[in-house]
């Protein structure tokens, strides 16, 4: 298996047959794992295994009781969901909602709405992740050390999640304007 027979063949877009570019589509895999490992590291957490975190430092991120956990699983799958949504910029169902969706399966998705809602994401994400290019430099009272680098590591790639889906929402406005 080589590396080019990873990549998903390109589907042919509705938008005139205009196809997302192989290194968009790259861009776009890319960005749907940037949440893979700070996530997996969540649900270790939420399922009680070691957290890098001083027992004082745990109970400020995953309080005692069920809220605590279920809120890093939540906050774990409806972040991998997020960022597993920037494929649909360059697969078939992010410009015709799948046919099997009941109401609205079949529609052509609004390209300005989904433009609209991914550059929101990029300013979001970029306000939310960029900061943690500094991880190395700040303190981290809560934490062992082996935890504050393993944690800074799992966390590193959601930096590139916002430059990644500005790059393929760009492709995707290439793409999708009339003309």
């Amino acid at each position: 298996m080589t590396a080019a027979s990873l990549v998903p063949a390109h589907p042919v877009s509705i938008s005139a047959g205009r196809r997302p570019r192989r290194w968009v589509g790259w861009a776009a895999h890319a960005a749907a794992l940037t949440a893979l490992p700070s996530g997996l590291w969540r649900i270790v957490v939420a399922l009680g295994g070691p957290s890098g975190y001083t027992p004082a430092g745990l109970l400020e991120i995953c309080p005692p009781g069920l809220a605590g956990p279920a809120y890093l699983l939540t906050l774990s799958v409806l972040t991998e969901l997020a960022a597993v949504a920037t494929l649909g910029l360059v697969r078939p169902w992010g410009e015709r909602v799948p046919r099997w969706v009941p109401v609205l399966g079949g529609r052509t998705v609004p390209y300005r709405a989904v433009i609209a809602v991914a550059g929101v994401g990029v300013a979001v994400l970029a306000a939310l992740w960029t900061p943690m290019l500094f991880w190395w430099m700040l303190p981290h009272p809560g934490m062992t050390e082996m935890g504050r680098l393993l944690v800074g590591l799992l966390y590193q790639p959601l930096a590139a999640w916002s430059p990644l889906l500005a790059v393929v929402t760009v492709d995707y406005w290439r793409r999708r304007r009339p003309g």
